[in-house]
């Protein structure tokens, strides 16, 4: 379709544009003041129509770009192809589970972060076997995009493996025969690179694509490791974004350049010195530089074992209020996890709700104790006490966790958070939000399933540190005591789980052993439960 510009017969074209014709003007105005102020109005009204026009054939031109583009913005991406070949029978060392049974669960794991990542799952006996199965195999891996290889051992599929995947741009070997090597953005990866010889010789040196891959393969190296469900996904995840495309919670972790440095100093110049004065502080930015920007197990760490107020502060004014590195990260939504709907009997209620978070506040110093944990970054520290409390002001909770950190020089520590807690949409759902060394972290928490004797209880939580750019999901298995519930709670349990979408060897057991002196207490003021009272309860830890 052509856009044309029409001029009206009283115009003429000139290299300027349009202009008015002199002649026509003449035959049309007497006195000649009277032609200046109809050439001013009709030169207005022009202006204004020509300007119309010209808005309006930009906006015809959007709208059939629109028209060829429609379909191809629209079109989802290509999925990306993940095919797993494990050892068959072996064992992980996640409380004993399967290795098939892990992977499958991580290929379920990965949908919630992007649908579009397919991975499958294959037993490396299949590459030992002929037939339709062993066909079906090869077939995948022809169209996988990587390739990761887990506890094959076995001769006979190492050969197969090697056979099939040369043309495999991304292959991960892990607790395999080392004749399985990494390949990374097509290129191989050695896995010892520091001290080669080829190194050393002069004028050899690796191009900077073989640098970044040795450190991709670091990162994904130490966080397999870690041995736990989210590390694990997270070294699929760090293939995808670096090689196929870009993964969503873990685009743009890290700034870099001028904007970043200028934005520091012209908004947080004596933080940025005051932290570099103290050694807490230029400790922490030591070690967190020393940490993958989606490593949220190393920079916690870094983060719990330096904090002091220097550290906050500069935080606050780096991150949270100038958000100088141009972060951004959502709560997730996925997995939904339903809350209880009933408590012995009736329908739960907020207030309900909020009485089972109290818990065993009142007849104890503390509401909970935390057995086990899934998130293997703030789930796992030593020595875990929740205080869940009604604070003096009118319909104000709040949360409180009092937890031992084992810093990276060795000395054992308490801190201590606190939350502002508000009721969700739904009894049994909750909002709640910390400033945690200087970033606000903000949570969605679920009350999963408490026991009608208060033996134990299943708090499932979603959040993200906007500013930080890291988002996460967890869930704490509480008790009054520390301890495991009791063998007859284990299906009911189980099921709370599985309502998590978590299995049970995800868990982290909460070391409870050395809890001397918890810096523990309630604010003057503060109230505890209104409906459900635990004080007639008896327990006991046997």
């Amino acid at each position: 379709m052509d856009l044309i510009n029409a001029a009206p017969p009283a115009l003429v074209k000139s290299k300027a544009g349009f202009s008015l014709n002199r002649r026509f003007i003449k035959r049309t105005c007497f006195p000649p003041q009277h032609c200046r102020e109809l050439t001013r109005s009709r030169s207005s009204a022009f202006y204004h129509r020509k300007t119309a026009l010209a808005a309006t054939n930009t906006a015809l031109k959007a709208v059939l770009e629109a028209k060829e583009n429609v379909g191809t913005e629209l079109k989802a991406p290509p999925p990306v192809r993940i095919v797993v070949v494990v050892g068959e029978g072996s064992v992980s060392p996640l409380k004993s589970a399967p290795w098939a049974d892990v992977m499958l669960h991580i290929a379920k794991k990965l949908k919630w972060v992007d649908d579009g990542l397919e991975m499958l799952v294959f037993s490396d006996s299949i590459c030992q076997s002929d037939g339709e199965a062993v066909d079906n195999l090869q077939r995948e891996v022809s169209k996988a995009n990587i390739l990761v290889i887990v506890a094959v051992t076995n001769r006979e599929s190492v050969t197969w493996v090697h056979a099939n995947s040369r043309n495999i741009a991304n292959i991960i070997c892990f607790e395999s025969s080392p004749t399985l090597r990494n390949k990374l953005g097509g290129s191989f990866i050695e896995k010892e690179t520091k001290g080669s010889i080829f190194s050393n010789l002069p004028g050899i040196s690796q191009s900077k694509k073989m640098k970044e891959s040795v450190e991709i393969a670091q990162t994904v190296s130490e966080a397999w490791d870690r041995h736990n469900s989210d590390d694990i996904r997270f070294c699929v995840l760090v293939i995808v974004n670096a090689y196929i495309r870009p993964v969503s919670i873990l685009k743009n972790l890290r700034a870099q350049g001028f904007s970043t440095l200028n934005c520091m100093v012209k908004n947080c110049g004596p933080q940025i010195l005051n932290c570099l004065l103290d050694p807490n502080c230029r400790k922490a930015l030591q070690c967190l530089n020393q940490c993958s920007p989606v490593d949220q197990v190393c920079n916690y760490r870094c983060i719990a074992s330096y904090e002091s107020p220097t550290l906050e502060e500069f935080s606050l004014c780096v991150l949270q209020k100038n958000n100088c590195l141009g972060l951004e990260a959502k709560i997730p939504e996925k997995p939904y996890v339903p809350p209880m709907v009933k408590f012995r009997g009736e329908d739960l209620s907020h207030e309900m709700a909020e009485d089972l978070f109290v818990g065993w506040l009142g007849s104890l110093d503390w509401s909970w104790r935390v057995v086990a944990g899934q998130n293997p970054a703030y789930d796992q520290f030593p020595c875990q006490y929740q205080l869940f409390y009604r604070g003096k002001a009118k319909g104000s909770f709040w949360y409180e966790p009092i937890f031992q950190v084992k810093t990276l020089e060795g000395k054992l520590v308490w801190r201590r958070r606190k939350y502002r807690v508000k009721r969700g949409k739904v009894p049994g759902t909750f909002n709640f939000s910390v400033l945690d060394n200087g970033v606000v972290s903000n949570e969605f928490w679920t009350i999963v399933d408490v026991s009608d004797d208060f033996s134990w209880g299943l708090f499932h939580y979603s959040g993200a540190a906007r500013v930080a750019g890291q988002s996460y999901t967890g869930a704490v298995l509480v008790s009054p005591d520390g301890d495991y519930p009791s063998e007859r709670e284990h299906q009911r349990l189980v099921s709370a789980l599985d309502r998590c979408y978590i299995k049970e060897w995800e868990l982290f057991a909460v070391d409870n052993c050395s809890c001397e002196d918890p810096p523990l207490g309630l604010p003057e003021g503060s109230s505890l439960h209104r409906n459900v009272e635990v004080k007639d309860l008896t327990w006991s830890s046997s």
